[in-house]
């Protein structure tokens, strides 16, 4: 496997440190950037059948704290949890990589060393 593909925000600290650690280990990234290229309900669809949108949804983000009560109380399930990640890109938890078949949420060293033995 040669390309991964990072979704999330240049600038984010984690996408940094994902980036990073592909390129030490000899693994090119592609960075799909949500504040210029967005991102599908359809491609959050298919991320919650894999991860379950609990994972993506990034309820410690200064976004999430933003929201009102209501619109927080508003997200009780997929459906719900899934249009406000596309309509407010930054609640998906960062990076999500995709590599090959394998699907990860966030930046961990010991899931990535797992994938890329």
């Amino acid at each position: 496997m040669n390309k991964v593909k990072l979704y999330g925000l240049p600038n984010c600290d984690s996408i940094q440190a994902a980036v990073k650690w592909l390129k030490q280990k000899g693994i090119e990234t592609i960075l799909h950037n949500y504040k210029t290229d967005g991102i599908t309900i359809d491609q959050l669809q298919a991320w919650s059948k894999v991860l379950g949108w609990e994972k993506l949804l990034n309820k410690r983000s200064t976004t999430w704290r933003g929201l009102t009560k209501a619109q927080q109380d508003a997200v009780t399930g997929e459906a719900a949890a899934i249009s406000l990640m596309q309509q407010n890109t930054s609640l998906i938890k960062r990076p999500v990589i995709e590599a090959g078949k394998d699907l990860l949420v966030g930046f961990d060293e010991k899931s990535l060393s797992n994938i890329f033995k």
